[in-house]
């Protein structure tokens, strides 16, 4: 769930910078048709809904740095492994606070970063549901106000139960206004409802919600909603006064007051209506109307296509240099694969397995795979390795020991939550497969041999060469192993 968590934040961080800009275009654009403005809402909604992304030099995320680019287009603004110098410190010393308080409370294994991180993506997945359910209310509130509805004609439902028109359902939408309208308003009231379901804004507004209640904890995407919504129904009203038009602006406009002081407004998560809010800034929207001509029209929709082809798609990154270029290695360690796969997680298999793969190893033996022990704490990795043929039993066990040592205090510096490492060795001659040597090293242990803490050694590589300077100057006794 972790990662799902940061993959929405990512995602939602992303949609923020393109709102910020289709907001912005609104404001350049708001002379030209409504509808305009509607449409650059297709990619904020590219970028809630879509993780991959093409690449273009027309993208607006140029001038903004993520802290990666995927190969597979997906920006990353916040990432699991988001952990500082200054961030680690603030942590332990909060952490040391916390057990000085309540020192029954530790728990092994799991710092206070990742406490707060699964417990964001807690928060995050209630929130989801709340909303979800909060939105099923609604649906079956609206549902049951027209249960009693009065077929008209066709797909035309009138109601005293209800106080504005709004289309109904998603397979089959229906149109449903109040009992009262005047025959002047329930035309205009059908024109614009039928608008609505003729361009499938009863499928589109929903699927906006759902978007936002994905989001819901970015401020951007709700006023996003709410400007898309202004946006759909200005829109509507210039698409009726098309069929009807110049002379129908003020008894349009009239309807639209009429409605609206009847209504006590939509419910939330119903579909849109005639009697939505925004009636004043609407009913200046009709009067101020005027249809451009298909040569303006034409130029706008071109500087909409590149500003949508903008917002939605990533900078061309620079060429990175090939791996095999710009690997750093200091008495044996891989340091530019142990500082990339450095992580907060023991889970993370393919990061520890890199790290593993980034340390010398031990003479005599070939790896044999991992085992990762995250069920409960203590958190732990099994490292399993198999003599070679050619491998001398009494000389390969001391060697294969102190090497593993001090690999062992590398990985509890670059795995942040893992309480134990073990070494466990097969010999080929055994039928059963059954280890031959074995042997545990635990974090107290190694914090014992460095005296302290050996996690803030990784912020750089630089650090990470002083502790591997510290770890080369170790001397282990086995003769009680």
């Amino acid at each position: 769930m972790t990662n799902l968590f940061f993959t929405v934040v990512n995602m939602s961080i992303a949609a923020g910078f393109t709102a910020l800009v289709v907001i912005a275009a609104r404001l350049a654009l708001r002379r030209a048709p409504a509808v305009l403005s509607y449409l650059l809402w297709i990619a904020v909604a590219v970028r809630l809904v879509i993780p991959v992304r093409l690449a273009s030099p027309l993208s607006i995320m140029r001038p903004i740095e993520p802290l990666a680019a995927e190969d597979s287009g997906f920006m990353t603004f916040v990432s699991p492994e988001l952990k500082t110098t200054a961030m680690d410190a603030g942590m332990r010393g909060i952490e040391r606070m916390a057990e000085t308080m309540m020192p029954a409370a530790k728990v092994p294994g799991v710092d206070m970063l990742d406490m707060l991180i699964r417990l964001g993506g807690i928060i995050w997945i209630i929130g989801v549901i709340v909303l979800l359910a909060r939105s099923a209310v609604n649906y079956w509130n609206v549902r049951n106000s027209i249960r009693t509805a009065v077929r008209i004609r066709d797909h035309i439902y009138e109601s005293d139960r209800i106080d504005t028109p709004f289309v109904f359902g998603l397979l089959k939408p229906k149109i449903y206004v109040p009992t009262g309208l005047s025959e002047q308003e329930l035309t205009y009231v059908l024109l614009h409802e039928q608008t609505h379901i003729d361009r499938r804004d009863y499928v589109i507004k929903p699927l906006a919600y759902i978007m936002v209640i994905i989001h819901w904890f970015n401020p951007l995407i709700w006023l996003s909603y709410a400007l898309m919504s202004k946006d759909m129904e200005m829109s509507c009203d210039e698409k009726v006064l098309d069929k009807t038009g110049g002379r129908h602006k003020r008894p349009y406009a009239a309807a639209l007051l009429s409605c609206a002081v009847r209504s006590s407004g939509l419910r939330a998560g119903s579909s849109p209506a005639f009697g939505e809010n925004q009636v004043k800034a609407r009913i200046r929207n009709i009067l101020a109307y005027r249809k451009p001509s298909a040569r303006v029209i034409a130029g706008y929709m071109l500087a909409i296509a590149v500003l949508i082809a903008a917002c939605s798609t990533n900078p061309k990154m620079a060429q990175p240099v090939p791996h095999t270029d710009r690997q750093t290695f200091y008495s044996g360690y891989n340091l530019t694969e142990l500082m990339n796969n450095k992580t907060l997680y023991v889970g993370h298999a393919g990061k520890v397995g890199g790290l593993i793969h980034g340390m010398p190893e031990p003479e005599g033996l070939d790896w044999n795979g991992i085992e990762l022990q995250t069920t409960e704490p203590p958190y732990g990795v099994i490292i399993r390795y198999q003599m070679n043929a050619a491998a001398d039993q009494a000389e390969t066990g001391d060697a294969a020991y102190e090497t593993f040592c001090r690999n062992a205090v590398l990985l509890f510096s670059l795995i942040d939550n893992v309480d134990r490492i073990s070494l466990s060795i097969g010999d080929q001659t055994n039928p059963d497969g059954s280890a031959s040597y074995s042997m545990t090293v635990t974090r107290e242990q190694a914090e014992a041999w460095l005296g302290g803490d050996v996690r803030p050694y990784s912020a750089d590589a630089s650090g990470l060469q002083r502790l591997i300077d510290q770890v080369n100057r170790l001397s282990f006794d086995f003769s009680q192993s």
